[in-house]
């Protein structure tokens, strides 16, 4: 597979749909899809109906590409992200990260919903990530380095924009959101976590954890985009008297609960820059 090859044919044909600039791309994670009703839809394309693009298997996951107007900024959603644990390579997890900078996109947006690692989480809270700890099995930089991208060890000090996260912490205080800053923890599952394993992640320092965001976020940093990154807290796992058993139905149900104030801080954040 030659990702930039392949990358820039799939940006090429989204270009001789939509050829004017797009100020940010947003990635949307299970039940956060109502972002999609704050978008003036110009233009939408099916996975399906682009080359080289994979098909999102899991349920919450749409399989469309939109791009259309929020609060006067251009925006283009990927509504349905894929994951490593549906089988793909971390190439084509990241592969449309890799189309938005080729359509000149530098500003990046990726929610998720997470198991919470703070004894201070409620399920419902947000947590806005400054920062990440990978411990998915595969580095999505990996193999041989393509420099029309970025550099072989790109630095990854700010991988999160501080502009961004420091401005929607302020804003979602102002609200009176249950929102903190935080550090995610990025897995590869699709098994939920063990007790012992939310224990362990808490310990070193993780706030979430989830099966996404984090390859995305690598390969949007090989590529000098700036990323703010934001997490709805869809079940607790730490400390252990707030853990139960949790389905993908109930993370679901729970991320839409919350997602309106996401959607509220993603929007502010897409109109402030």
């Amino acid at each position: 597979m030659n990702t930039y090859e392949n990358a820039l044919e799939c940006a090429q044909k989204i270009k001789a749909i939509y050829s004017e600039s797009i100020d940010f791309a947003v990635v949307l994670g299970s039940g956060l899809s109502n972002f999609e009703k704050e978008i003036e839809v110009i233009h939408s394309f099916d996975y399906v109906d682009l080359p080289y693009f994979p098909i999102s298997t899991v349920q919450g996951h749409k399989g469309k590409l939109i791009i259309g107007k929020v609060k006067g900024k251009t925006v283009i959603c990927q509504s349905g992200r894929f994951h490593y644990y549906e089988g793909y390579t971390m190439e084509q997890v990241t592969f449309p990260i890799r189309v938005f900078k080729l359509l000149g996109i530098d500003k990046l947006v990726v929610t998720n919903a997470a198991g919470g690692l703070n004894p201070n989480q409620e399920v419902g809270d947000i947590v806005i990530i400054r920062d990440h700890i990978n411990l998915q099995p595969e580095h999505p930089l990996r193999g041989k380095n393509d420099d029309r991208f970025g550099p072989r060890f790109p630095d990854m000090m700010h991988a999160y924009c501080p502009d961004f996260f420091n401005k929607a912490i302020a804003y979602a205080k102002s609200k009176n959101y249950r929102c903190e800053l935080g550090v995610y923890v990025g897995v590869q599952g699709p098994t939920y976590e063990t007790p012992a394993e939310y224990q362990m992640f808490h310990r070193i320092g993780g706030d979430a954890v989830g099966m996404s965001t984090v390859p995305e976020v690598i390969v949007a940093s090989h590529m000098s985009m700036k990323v703010f990154a934001i997490s709805i807290i869809a079940d607790c796992g730490y400390p252990l008297d707030k853990l139960k058993v949790i389905s993908h139905q109930e993370v679901l149900d729970k991320s839409a609960e919350a997602e309106p104030k996401v959607t509220d801080i993603v929007t502010y954040i897409i109109q402030q820059f």
